[in-house]
């Protein structure tokens, strides 16, 4: 693999599960705090984690053995996650298509053990099924929260397919398992879409609202500001590309540099990164001032052929985050917002790419090994590859962000009275004055 750009990649590999088939972008999910599944078409979803073997961390892939999976069953989408306080569990969802011979027949199995002590033991959990027939083919299979009357959250899949439409999955608690409810009761903002759903993406944000976001397979975008306490859509907005988008993801961004001791927290703005099939990938800055009146394209994003995914995270451990894009041209690209005042303040630069020898697929950035440094798991046609931060640049940051530290709270005390001084050298007239008999 090559590593290129103006500054150097933050990544060594460490490990390469290889596939016995092919996955696709909706194929890779995290399963809890430190493990992967991964799907490929075939039927088959591997796990994937760290394990301590003789005393070492080594990577472990493993496949599960999913019921109600047929052996020649073509996998669309895997997702996964843990309910939400107080309940308790791990959830996984798994769409696929049965050919049935005549007929190629959509299915979404539910995985979710409700056995005291089996609520996340994958292997339990991978026995007990709720399998679904549906009436549509199967795309993004995606989980987000939701508010329930009684002021709590609750955690629910939305299926996007090619019915244009996106089916909603709740779990009704009485009966123990998941049913179908109208979308538009919880999320009045994704009813009537223009197109087929490729990509959806919802982020919280103060004040009880919400932005969601959605890219469709005809180049549309909508983008949703709501007030999920109602719900009711405050405000929306629309653009229209030239081709099917692939990814929209919403994130939150400083205006300030990062570290800047000025900054507030209305200094944060919502942003809105889109990527397609062939256009150039673009950011639409603070949407909720703006809209997607305000977009920053990314440079040389279409030069890697498609974009097929993305994640936007702080990789360089600075406060300020950025964004990964990968591409069907077998590259990773990775930009930075540049925050200096400028000409150019504001725009993305494209700090360091790094090369596959495959198209990669889907992107996610957790800690598999438990040591509190994240990893970052690549999805490629080939299979998975984990890269971990360089341990060498990773220790000079510690020992340079301690001096730093160390140094700071040593000004401090320089500039800080000192109580135990004598009080004559504090203020020799007022001592004299006071040993002095008045006339």
């Amino acid at each position: 693999m090559l590593c290129e750009g103006k500054e150097s990649c933050p990544f060594v590999e460490d490990s390469f599960s290889r596939f016995l088939s092919q996955s696709n972008i909706y194929g890779l999910c995290q399963a809890g705090e430190q493990e992967l599944l991964a799907a490929s078409l075939k039927g088959r979803v591997v796990s994937f984690r760290y394990q301590d073997l003789q005393q070492k961390i080594r990577p472990v892939a493993k496949e599960v053995q999913f019921t109600y999976i047929p052996v020649d069953a073509e996998i669309v989408s895997i997702d996964a996650f843990n309910k939400s306080p107080p309940n308790r569990g791990l959830v996984v969802g798994i769409t696929f298509i049965k050919d049935s011979g005549d007929k190629a027949t959509p299915f979404l199995n539910i995985y979710c053990d409700y056995e005291p002590g089996s609520e996340f033991n994958l292997e339990s959990i991978a026995q007990s099924c709720l399998n679904l027939e549906l009436q549509f083919t199967p795309f993004q299979l995606y989980h987000t929260e939701v508010q329930c009357e009684d002021g709590g959250s609750e955690t629910v899949f939305l299926l996007s397919g090619h019915d244009q439409r996106i089916h909603l999955y709740k779990e009704n608690a009485s009966l123990h398992q998941f049913e179908e409810q109208p979308v538009e009761k919880l999320f009045p903002e994704l009813q009537d879409l223009p197109s087929n759903v490729l990509w959806l993406d919802v982020l919280r944000i103060p004040g009880g609202r919400r932005l969601s976001a959605f890219g469709c397979q005809n180049g549309c975008v909508e983008l949703s500001l709501v007030d999920y306490t109602g719900p009711e859509v405050v405000q929306s907005w629309r653009v229209q590309q030239d081709s099917p988008i692939s990814t929209v993801l919403l994130f939150p961004l400083t205006r300030t540099g990062p570290g800047d001791p000025h900054q507030r927290a209305d200094d944060i703005g919502y942003n809105l990164l889109v990527t397609s099939t062939i256009e150039m990938a673009v950011v639409y800055r603070d949407v909720q001032e703006y809209g997607v009146s305000s977009p920053v394209c990314l440079s040389e994003s279409d030069k890697c052929d498609a974009v097929l995914c993305a994640l936007v995270t702080d990789l360089d451990f600075d406060g300020q985050k950025e964004l990964l894009l990968g591409t069907y041209g077998q590259e990773l690209l990775c930009y930075k917002v540049k925050t200096s005042v400028g000409e150019e303040a504001g725009q993305f630069q494209l700090l360091w790419r790094r090369s596959f020898k495959s198209p990669l697929l889907s992107i996610i950035y957790l800690d598999l090994t438990g040591d509190g440094l994240r990893e970052l798991a690549v999805l490629t046609l080939k299979g998975l590859h984990i890269l971990q931060h360089s341990l060498s640049s990773t220790a000079d940051l510690v020992l340079q962000r301690l001096a730093d530290r160390l140094s700071k709270q040593t000004v401090g005390l320089e500039v800080q009275p000192n109580p135990e001084l004598d009080t004559e050298e504090r203020d020799p007239l007022s001592t004299d004055e006071q040993r002095s008999p008045s006339n």
